[in-house]
């Protein structure tokens, strides 16, 4: 039903950030966009920040960002191969443990369900990239290996930006890795509109108004998207689908790869029970102990049947109309309730403001052990099936052993298919980390865009814009609208943006703005 997949994510931290500073910048410069998930270490009041009212809400989501911190940082490069099959990406995706140098808060529910998960608090204090807060002294943080500068690489790359439900994730970019939050929303929306010339986009707002799929959550969106471009490719149609590549990691940078296992979706036997509360939102209160199947494939594939029920339902009624059988149907099922968010009662760290938060525990293959099936520079990534049949080709698409320095993740699952049964089943989450979570997000976003029909440009070609009605819309939990990311008339950009932004180019914004409406002109 769908193919198998294996995701390299290189493990970044404070002993091999400089080593591997030269390739994470390169892979963000010529990326055709970069996706981001974090790890945060708290939210605050989860009440506040679905307050009706919008300003409110932000206001508690400054004091979240400036008191809480981000524990881990996922970074999903996608380059479109233009010399390839249609919507073919190569992929490069980092996972950056932190720490935040200064004081700050984290919250004992945050500490339970990240350990639930997986996070090594150990590793993260032992080697965490150390940043700091706020503003910058003197300029220093331009400068320099650093995490802060790693986000002026990326404000100076001019790529469009991808979040999944991402409105609390720039909120603690901004203040962690920025400047200041400003203390109203338009300064801040003005400020993003700046900062991001490429466009921000939302994808839990293109899963549920572009895509229209059922529920909304990370791992659901990410998951359905895979099986039905799988199912796009083996029918072999001209149907729209994407193809995926991977760098082949040797040598020194083989030490640094976790191998992410995505198996394919298996129907199940009999009618497990699933349940509804995680159906719907992604979450359940009673976690790995609810007696209920939090198996997102099963929960997939049951959404579909009830889909198709819908639609056998109709079919008779129009057949009754016009003189068919007559026969009587016994009623759709009920049992999910699509885009609403629970707020009647205190959620989880991880919802509805944010997907479950991304672990760090190995992947249900683990990290391949040296000469265990590792491909090397010298051996092209393999593309057999294990005797239990269970991984598959790693990616749904083309082979790029031939493409020089890069190809497609190797037969690296080891015992994978006998673990990965096991662990996905009911831990929410069980494969994410804010890099395979990144990586997921990016996935949804170029698939959501391969469907996305292309009108012709001014030039008479194809216009490859990225999805044109999601541009700069954040999703906003029970909200009907989304928030725009523009700068109005009534706002302005926020002081500390400014001064940080002729840090950036090194010329004032007006300049700086100019400049880049001269260049819009010219190429046109």
């Amino acid at each position: 039903m769908s193919s198998s997949l294996i995701v390299p994510v290189i493990d970044v931290q404070n002993d091999n950030f400089k080593e591997l500073w030269p390739a994470i910048v390169l892979a963000i410069k010529t990326s055709s966009f970069v996706s981001l998930d974090t790890e945060l270490s708290g939210l605050g009041n989860r009440r506040s920040l679905l307050a009706e009212c919008i300003e409110d809400r932000y206001k508690a989501i400054c004091h979240a960002a400036r008191t809480r911190s981000i524990l881990s940082l996922g970074i999903a490069c996608y380059k479109k191969m233009d010399k390839k099959a249609a919507d073919t990406y190569l992929v490069q995706v980092y996972n950056l443990t932190l720490l935040c140098s200064e004081e700050y808060i984290i919250e004992p529910q945050s500490v339970k369900f990240l350990v639930q998960h997986g996070f090594d608090f150990n590793k993260q204090y032992a080697q965490g990239v150390p940043y700091c807060k706020g503003n910058n002294k003197g300029g220093a943080d331009y400068h320099g290996v650093s995490i802060r500068s790693l986000f002026t690489e990326l404000l100076r790359a001019r790529k469009p930006l991808v979040l999944h439900n991402g409105l609390i994730d720039m909120a603690f970019l901004y203040q962690c890795f920025y400047a200041h939050l400003p203390e109203r929303l338009a300064a801040f929306t003005a400020d993003l509109s700046e900062m991001f010339p490429a466009g921000i986009y939302d994808t839990k707002y293109a899963t549920e108004f572009e895509l229209r799929l059922t529920a909304s959550y990370l791992e659901y969106a990410y998951k359905k998207c895979k099986l039905d471009n799988s199912r796009s490719v083996e029918s072999g149609g001209p149907g729209a689908h994407i193809h995926l590549e991977f760098c082949l990691y040797a040598g020194q940078m083989s030490r640094y790869v976790d191998y992410r296992v995505c198996p394919a979706a298996v129907a199940p036997q009999g009618q497990p029970d699933v349940c509804q509360r995680f159906s719907a939102f992604g979450w359940c209160p009673n976690g790995s102990q609810c007696p209920s199947s939090h198996d997102t494939d099963l929960i997939i594939l049951q959404d579909e049947k009830v889909q198709e029920d819908k639609k056998t339902k109709k079919k008779r009624k129009r057949n009754k109309r016009k003189g068919g059988d007559g026969r009587r149907d016994d009623g759709e099922p009920q049992n999910k309730v699509s885009h609403t968010e629970p707020v009647s009662e205190e959620p989880a760290p991880s919802e509805p403001l944010r997907e479950p938060v991304a672990s760090t525990e190995p992947g249900p293959g683990g990290a391949p052990s040296p000469g265990a099936g590792q491909p090397t520079a010298a051996e092209p990534a393999g593309n057999g099936v294990p005797e239990d049949g269970v991984i598959s080709k790693p990616v749904e698409a083309t082979d790029a052993a031939s493409d020089a320095g890069a190809g497609q993740a190797g037969e690296n699952a080891g015992d994978a298919s006998t673990k990965a049964e096991d662990l996905k089943k009911k831990l929410e989450g069980g494969t994410h980390r804010a890099g395979f979570d990144a990586f997921m997000t990016g996935f949804i976003f170029a698939h959501a865009c391969a469907l996305c029909p292309k009108t012709e440009g001014a030039g008479g070609g194809e216009d490859d814009r990225w999805l044109p009605d999601c541009l700069n819309k954040v999703y906003l939990s029970g909200k009907s609208t989304p928030l725009n990311i523009v700068k109005s008339s009534f706002s302005k950009s926020s002081k500390a943006h400014t001064q940080k932004m002729e840090m950036v180019w090194g010329k004032s914004v007006a300049g700086a703005l100019a400049e880049r409406a001269q260049q819009g002109k010219q190429g046109e």
